[in-house]
């Protein structure tokens, strides 16, 4: 068994190789096509130093960025090939394939860089931190309560955007001798400002309600999947009331491990259009689009998996109800909302209307709700999120100018921006590497999908 493994890695590794190498020759190309970047225009940068697989992670920030970019240019610095492909292709930010330490140099040179921003914890992130004279700012991919969100790694930034209390309390049991109202700045998620797509439907008095399960897992500990266990049952009741307006949001790989699995997703597929057919005023919706938001914000109730769907959800402020696993080995971490969140168990699937209905109009399960949504993301109001991310952007310019105030007699050993006139050298003036650094080294982000 350990060779086949081994013959199937190898087989993958050549794969994973060839594809980077077209992808490099294809970004060959297309750069030779594009104009430089305007030189001393953009002050933030996103790093992003991940391959296409984990594309989700920076696609999330897009609109975001893209508003702050009017006020202050943002360019994402991409090394890797395959990534750098797909953001050339999909991006709305400018883009640089600084592949190299010296294309990334070059381009911390042209550019007045004073904050940079990282989504992810790439163990890459590591090379970027060598620069000083600007801040690394960590802006995360999403909030939730995995293991994930109190990592000690946060330390290695000079300060992280957090969603808000929830996240500091989480990150004040793990952080010691930490400054946290120093380096943990609240923002909200400025992502629900911003919700994508286009409603596939005229709206009218019909209750929607989201329905979003997960897959089935691969392992009885993550089996938080509920379309076998909850969703013909759920799905039935919806569908008969004339009333209501379902979107049906599976998770892709559903059925892929249990048959079952499959056999009950493919079961509320031909539900929803037998529906659709006896009443074509239903329009309830089977999705399966690849933009996420329209849903969130549409949905008057939504139904989930345990999930990252959870909180994306939740930041919307709007009333949601969670199934509770099935299967009693899944782990289920009873901390911060799923300590009080709205469970919907599977005997109970088939009573789902009512349970709409008190979500909606209990004012202490509304209450409730309001009390966790402040709590993990601060004030849900439309337009507040994306105020206190423009405010803390705003407040490390500021500081970024305090600093470079108190230092403006100071040797400019780095690149970028001079502390003193906040001019732009093109030319970096002292490079600082290591002395046993190549300055011709290929570091190896083109071969993420290798790992």
């Amino acid at each position: 068994m350990g060779v086949v493994r081994d013959a199937r890695k190898a087989v993958k590794l050549g794969r994973d190789l060839l594809a980077n190498r077209r992808a490099r020759a294809a970004l060959s190309h297309r750069l030779a096509q594009l104009p430089p970047l305007e030189p001393g225009k953009y002050k933030i940068a996103v790093y992003f130093a991940d391959s296409q697989v984990n594309m989700y992670q920076i696609r999330q920030w897009y609109k975001p960025l893209e508003v702050l970019g009017r006020t202050w240019p943002v360019v994402v610095l991409s090394r890797g090939a395959t990534a750098a492909t797909r953001l050339f292709e999909e991006s709305p930010l400018p883009v640089a394939y600084v592949r190299t330490v010296v294309a990334l140099e070059r381009t911390l040179a042209e550019q007045d860089i004073r904050i940079v921003f990282y989504v992810n914890q790439n163990t890459k992130n590591f090379q970027m931190f060598r620069y000083g004279q600007r801040w690394h700012v960590f802006i995360n991919h999403g909030e939730s309560d995995k293991m994930y969100m109190t990592t000690n790694q946060f330390k290695a930034y000079d300060y992280s955007l957090v969603a808000g209390d929830a996240a500091i309390a989480r990150l004040q049991k793990v952080l010691w001798d930490f400054d946290f109202d120093k380096r943990a700045i609240p923002i909200g998620r400025p992502q629900a400002d911003h919700y994508t797509g286009i409603l596939p439907y005229t709206p009218d008095e019909r209750t929607v309600v989201l329905y979003a399960p997960t897959w089935e897992g691969d392992r009885r500990a993550a089996a938080y999947g509920s379309i076998a266990s909850h969703g013909v049952d759920l799905v039935r009741a919806l569908l008969a009331t004339g009333t209501h307006r379902l979107i049906y949001r599976p998770h892709p790989r559903s059925g892929v491990v249990d048959h079952a699995y499959g056999a009950a997703n493919r079961e509320i597929i031909g539900m929803i259009a037998a529906a659709n057919a006896s009443d074509p005023g239903a329009h309830h919706i089977h999705d399966t689009g690849s933009d996420l938001g329209w849903q969130l914000s549409a949905a008057d109730v939504a139904i989930v998996d345990i999930s990252a769907m959870v909180y994306d959800r939740l930041a919307s402020g709007k009333p949601l109800m969670i199934t509770r696993p099935a299967d009693p080995e899944a782990q289920v971490d009873t901390a911060g909302y799923l300590s009080a969140c709205e469970w919907l168990e599977a005997s109970e699937s088939s009573k789902v209307v009512g349970h709409t209905d008190r979500l909606l109009h209990d004012p202490e399960t509304v209450g409730r709700l309001d009390y966790w949504v402040r709590r993990y993301f601060g004030d849900p109001t439309p337009g507040a999120a994306t105020a206190r991310f423009h405010s803390a952007v705003q407040h490390l310019m500021d500081e970024w100018d305090r600093y470079a105030a108190v230092h403006a007699d100071d040797e400019s050993t780095q690149l970028g921006a001079t502390a003193q006139t906040g001019s732009i050298s093109t030319v970096p003036r002292k490079l600082s590497l290591p002395d046993d650094h190549d300055q011709s080294e290929e570091t190896g982000e083109d071969d993420d999908d290798l790992r």
